[in-house]
């Protein structure tokens, strides 16, 4: 008998539905343990008033938070059954500061995001915390990392298309070495792209993997491309731009993107990349108008000038190497000799 009671005892401890949720959320749960359970609201949406014993267990406030903490309100009226939302939007909206409480320092970055901005303008639509997090069922950012995509997805379906056919989007299925949306826009302070600041920051933003020696060995990638791209003309002109914005369509100067594509990129080699040698004429285009098919030509690409590869730039940049220190050095020299001799003929 006493082993029966023992075995009943380790069952209960162990079950999945009860893990984790602190003795306070029971009171809770013994109502809303039903996930089917909703409530109809004016606006003819149901509002779902069940909650998923097990998922919420195993989020990472399960066995942190009571439900009180978080519904801390007075807009449900348990006696009469009424709620004051019109619509599920209302409840989002509603619960979208009760984050703060906790991750304070996330949320004022929210307030300098572009999903704020919209947010402010009167858009209710514009991401919150719980449209990308979750609400019951949260998990730690970025497990796995194909979740924050696909999260994205849900309002810019069109990018995502686009991402998951590139080489970053086939590739992050199989690895984390490759970046999601978040590695590029931010996750709580989300630039907003249309301004042109965000194009402006894409060398450094490209960078982060681009210059990982270990990481681009990997791959067999050069991590010379972020400093042979400020060492000419488009990267020299970016630096200058850098912090300004511009207006949609307007190039203060060409940055990665502008070749290499935005959610598109593909490996250069790749027939529909817009740097391999039969499409660069276009993509050039796009800034130099009547750009003529020798006009590619005239740029070393990512390739550092050597005696095999463009051996006159690497010429003329060997020449001015040893000229400028011998025309300066000569000049110093000449000024010194002349002060010398000031002093001596005193």
């Amino acid at each position: 008998m006493a082993r029966m009671w023992m075995a009943l005892l380790l069952a209960a401890a162990a079950s999945p539905a009860f893990a984790g949720i602190p003795a306070e959320q029971e009171d809770c749960l013994g109502c809303h343990s039903d996930p089917s359970e909703t409530f109809d609201l004016p606006s003819g949406e149901k509002l779902s008033l069940g909650i998923d014993q097990e998922v919420f267990a195993k989020s990472v406030h399960g066995d942190t938070l009571r439900c009180t903490e978080c519904h801390t309100d007075k807009t449900a009226d348990h006696a009469t059954g009424e709620l004051g939302f019109k619509n599920r939007r209302e409840v989002t909206i509603k619960y979208y500061e009760q984050c703060k409480g906790c991750h304070f320092a996330n949320y004022t970055k929210t307030l300098d995001g572009v999903h704020f901005a919209v947010m402010a303008k009167g858009n209710d639509k514009a991401a919150l915390c719980v449209d990308c997090h979750g609400a019951h069922d949260i998990s730690r950012p970025g497990q796995p990392r194909t979740r924050i995509s696909k999260m994205c997805s849900s309002c810019h379906a069109k990018e995502a298309a686009v991402y998951a056919k590139s080489v970053h989007g086939r590739m992050a299925e199989t690895t984390a070495d490759v970046p999601v949306c978040t590695d590029c826009h931010r996750a709580h302070d989300t630039t907003d792209p249309r301004d042109g600041a965000l194009a402006m920051r894409t060398p450094e933003i490209c960078g982060r993997c681009h210059t990982d020696e270990k990481l681009m060995s990997k791959y067999g990638l050069s991590t010379k491309v972020v400093d042979t791209y400020l060492a000419d003309f488009h990267g020299m002109a970016a630096t200058l731009s850098k912090g300004k914005k511009h207006g949609p369509g307007v190039r203060l100067a060409a940055v990665c993107t502008d070749c290499h594509g935005v959610h598109d990129i593909e490996k250069s080699d790749s027939p529909t990349s817009g740097v391999m040698s039969a499409n660069l004429q276009k993509t050039c285009a796009k800034c130099h108008e009547g750009a003529s098919e020798s006009f590619p030509k005239a740029w070393l690409s990512h390739y550092e000038p050597t005696p095999q590869k463009a051996p006159i730039v690497w010429g003329v940049m060997l020449f001015y190497k040893l000229m400028i220190p011998f025309m300066v050095g000569g000049l110093v020299l000449q000024i010194a000799l002349h002060l010398w001799r000031v002093v001596v003929n005193r």
